[in-house]
C-alpha cells in the first residue's frame, strides 16, 4: 500500500480513514489535509464522491481478491491444500493487511449494512474469496458442495477473527489457523 502515484495514495488513505473511524470518515476535506493535498488534486483523479467511493470499493476489492488468488497460486506444489492452506497462515501471522485487515473488515462489513452498492461488493468480495478457497479444497474432498464447507471454515474463522472486540491480532489468528493445519489433507 505504500504505493507512490496520487491517485493511489488517495484510494490507501480512503482506505485507512475507512478503516479508523468508518465510513463517515471518508471524506474528500478530510483526506486532503491527511495527504497535504488539493481538493483540485482529488478532482483531477476522481469523478466526485461518488466516483471516489466506487474507485476506493474497487480498489479494495482488487486488493483483497487479489492478494488472495495470488497467494494461492504462488505456492509451488499446486494441488496440495495443507501447502497452500500453510502458506496463507504465513502471510496472514506475518500481519499483511491486503490478507488480514480487520478494522477495514468490519468498516466495510457496517457500511455494506446501510449502502446497498457497498454490499454488492462485499457480496463479491465473500464469493471471489470463498472460491478461491474452494478451489484449494476441490481435489480432496467428494464434491463441491463439501469443497464450499471446508472453504467456509478458515473463512469464517477470519470474518469472527475481525469482529471480536477487541479483533484478534494477524499473529493470534495465524496461530489459530496453525491449529486447523493438522486436519488438512497432504
Amino acid at each position: 500500500m505504500n504505493r507512490n502515484n496520487t491517485r493511489d495514495k488517495w484510494l490507501d488513505a480512503g482506505l485507512r480513514a475507512l478503516a479508523s473511524d468508518g465510513a463517515g470518515a471518508v471524506r474528500i476535506d478530510r483526506i486532503a489535509a491527511k495527504l497535504k493535498l488539493s481538493k483540485g488534486s482529488f478532482h483531477h483523479h476522481f469523478d466526485g464522491a461518488e466516483g471516489y467511493k466506487r474507485e476506493l470499493l474497487a480498489h479494495f476489492e482488487a486488493m483483497s481478491v487479489d492478494a488472495l488468488e495470488q497467494a494461492i497460486d504462488g505456492v509451488q506444489t499446486s494441488g496440495d491444500a495443507r501447502a497452500v492452506l500453510g502458506r496463507l497462515t504465513e502471510l496472514v501471522a506475518a500481519g499483511r493487511p491486503e490478507l488480514y485487515w480487520p478494522e477495514l473488515e468490519v468498516a466495510v462489513r457496517a457500511w455494506a449494512t446501510w449502502d446497498a452498492e457497498v454490499r454488492r461488493v462485499q457480496g463479491r468480495i465473500d464469493k471471489a474469496r470463498l472460491t478461491a478457497l474452494q478451489r484449494v479444497w476441490r481435489p480432496h474432498v467428494a464434491n463441491d458442495a463439501e469443497a464450499r464447507v471446508a472453504a467456509l471454515l478458515p473463512y469464517l474463522i477470519a470474518i469472527g477473527a475481525a469482529v471480536a472486540v477487541p479483533p484478534v491480532g494477524a499473529d493470534e489468528l495465524g496461530r489459530v489457523y496453525e491449529k486447523l493445519l493438522p486436519l488438512v489433507p497432504r
